[in-house]
């Protein structure tokens, strides 16, 4: 990730901001109630459709974003195939979502925060791709907001499907660098916040736990519910050493377990199952919105963790275990950061392997994919 600018405007620097004093970020304003009553983003879901969101419209296939930044700008295609190939799902047994308009985003984010996305300059210093900067802002909507914008319609529709199903992943999203008023290291919509948000105005539950495991510091919803600790408690198991050192936002963190550099598998599983078990028997919460970041694996350029691609795969378990087998709480997962080429096959044998755990299931999807055959 980019080191901090002092110059740069405040919406940029995102997470950078050291121990500055500031207002609490918590969603404030919402839209008119009848946002929450069959919003459009909730599209009708199948029986034999896995819980399991995806479209093809996640992927940033432009300007050769890839060469750019170390992020693989179409991720989420890749674990889609890898999923397909393994005939586990087919296009027509996941679940599509929608764009959240204006009026959706307004549920957590400050309209000033959304009008300087139409500024190049700043979808520039979020993605950390300085070329944005040159291109109109029409171009820059189409090509790299809208597929994020379609990934945080994912997470919101996938937290209902949690609270529906007992579970639901999201194959992109986990945006966990964006807040309500700003965003930073290639996160531009405060997607698990949002999610978090139409669950409580819906009354759908009444108290959620963030467990944000990838290698960076979740400041984003950390700075969201700050305010909101008896509704939102957040795990945060990062890399002490790395961005964004966002001293202000850990007030926002419950249970804050800061990593060494370079950490095993050992001692970074030992501490996620722990903490995660402690957590959830303080907390007892209604749903958990797992960001499932693979950036702690071995070699990431960003991550400067060292676990293993097995892992990786045992984390999950530990995950999904606590929440579906030992405590059943609804859970969605997010697969959030992860910065290299890896990283789409492990995550899909990752869900692989919660499926042969029979950690998450879907008979009628099953049925209908075997009947095809």
């Amino acid at each position: 990730m980019a080191e901090e600018d002092p110059n740069a405007p405040q919406n940029v620097r995102s997470a950078n901001s050291g121990e500055e004093k500031m207002e609490s970020e918590e969603p404030g304003q919402l839209p008119s109630e009848s946002i929450f009553r069959n919003n459009h983003l909730f599209v009708q879901v199948q029986d034999h459709q896995w819980p399991i969101v995806y479209r093809k419209e996640y992927n940033i296939g432009f300007l050769g974003l890839q060469k750019l930044h170390p992020f693989d700008s179409g991720k989420w295609g890749k674990i889609f195939q890898f999923l397909k190939e393994e005939n586990m799902v087919t296009e027509d047994t996941v679940v599509s979502p929608e764009e959240p308009t204006e009026e959706d985003l307004l549920v957590v984010h400050e309209k000033s925060y959304l009008n300087t996305l139409k500024w190049s300059v700043t979808v520039a210093g979020i993605t950390e791709v300085p070329p944005v900067v040159l291109l109109p802002n029409f171009i820059v909507q189409k090509k790299v907001l809208k597929p994020l914008r379609f990934q945080t319609g994912g997470t919101i529709l996938a937290a209902k499907l949690a609270v529906e199903r007992g579970w639901a992943i999201n194959l992109g999203g986990g945006f966990h660098h964006c807040s309500s008023s700003r965003g930073g290291g290639f996160c531009a919509y405060a997607d698990i916040s949002l999610g978090i948000k139409f669950l409580l105005e819906m009354k759908l539950i009444e108290r959620a736990m963030i467990v944000d495991l990838d290698a960076h510091q979740g400041n984003g919803h950390a700075r969201d519910f700050i305010n909101m600790r008896s509704q939102v408690y957040i795990l945060d198991v990062y890399n002490r050493s790395i961005y964004p050192h966002d001293g202000y936002a850990k007030r926002g963190i419950t249970r804050r377990v800061e990593l060494e550099p370079y950490t095993e598998d050992a001692p970074f599983l030992h501490l996620v199952e722990s903490h995660l078990e402690e957590a959830v028997n303080e907390f007892q919460p209604d749903i958990i919105f797992y960001n499932a970041g693979t950036d702690c694996l071995v070699g990431d350029p960003l991550g400067a963790l060292s676990v293993s691609p097995q892992g990786v795969i045992q984390r999950d378990e530990i995950v999904f275990k606590c929440a579906r087998q030992k405590h059943s709480i609804a859970i969605v997962m997010v697969t959030s950061g992860g910065y290299q080429q890896m990283n789409a096959k492990i995550i899909s044998q990752s869900i692989l392997n919660l499926r042969r755990k029979n950690l998450i299931r879907c008979p009628a999807a099953e049925n209908y994919i075997q009947a095809k055959r």
